[in-house]
């Protein structure tokens, strides 16, 4: 069957608006031209028509370039027609709020996994939301929590032969993946050391839907400093009975056999 091929336009468009994602701040539009490899009167005609539709907004004293309410609030809309945000939304800020700790929900897209859910309990302020953000399934709890159910065969497809070193603790082999969510299953959670950023410690459990398949994956995570002296089976109890209840509320009603 025959593929339509890609609009230039949209795929410019949309490159401007990655540009501006990708960006600490307001940009100017030289900065985006350079940055997408477009001229600066091509990337000017993008921007007015962008602009037009409230998907960049213009500051008028800089002239520099930010998302637009409509990028904002077509974010907010995705968010709310998906089932598992609507479902772990509440859990997860009373579970970050209860333990003092962020809380993130995550969902597998392709060989990343991205945050649905972000909140900050009061030991763990952030100036940023992770929402919309990928981390790899390898090095993140809630990339592990994903896999639980995948045969090693399946994690190798899905990721490849390589995995990435992000610091001296990732996991870089399959077989030592395999051997970590081995354990991880026993226990009904998995476990993230130090393994994506030196000092970040996280762990994460399965949300189940109702056919019982892995949906998205529930993490608390802080600063290794702050979960020191903190009981680590009573916290993981509290995530699982969390995950647990979210699960439900997906339609899950039986138990999952492993």
């Amino acid at each position: 069957m025959a593929t339509t091929p890609p609009n230039q336009s949209i795929e410019r468009a949309a490159a401007v608006l990655g540009a501006l994602g990708a960006s600490d701040g307001a940009v100017r539009a030289s900065d985006i031209a350079r940055a997408i490899g477009l001229g600066t009167s091509t990337t000017g005609r993008l921007l007015a028509t962008l602009e037009s539709l409230e998907y960049v907004r213009r500051d008028p004293e800089t002239q520099a370039y930010s998302v637009g309410r409509a990028v904002l609030e077509l974010a907010s809309q995705g968010l709310n027609h998906n089932p598992v945000h609507r479902e772990s939304r509440s859990a997860a800020q009373e579970l970050a709020h209860r333990v003092g700790l962020t809380a993130n929900v995550g969902v597998q897209d392709t060989a990343s996994c991205i945050y649905l859910c972000h909140f900050e309990g009061s030991l763990a302020p952030k100036s940023h939301t992770m929402i919309g953000m990928r981390q790899p399934m390898h090095a993140s709890a809630l990339g592990k929590a994903l896999m639980l159910d995948l045969s090693e065969d399946e994690r190798r497809a899905l990721l490849g032969d390589d995995l990435a070193r992000y610091t001296d603790h990732t996991i870089t082999t399959h077989d030592a993946l395999t051997a970590d969510l081995v354990a991880s299953a026993g226990r009904g959670w998995c476990e993230e050391n130090q393994e994506l950023a030196l000092g970040r410690f996280c762990i994460a459990a399965p949300i189940r839907n109702a056919s019982g398949r892995i949906a998205a994956a529930l993490s608390i995570s802080g600063r290794l400093t702050q979960l020191r002296d903190r009981d680590l089976d009573s916290l993981a109890e509290d995530l699982i009975e969390v995950a647990d209840r979210i699960s439900v509320g997906l339609g899950m009603i039986s138990a999952v056999a492993h």
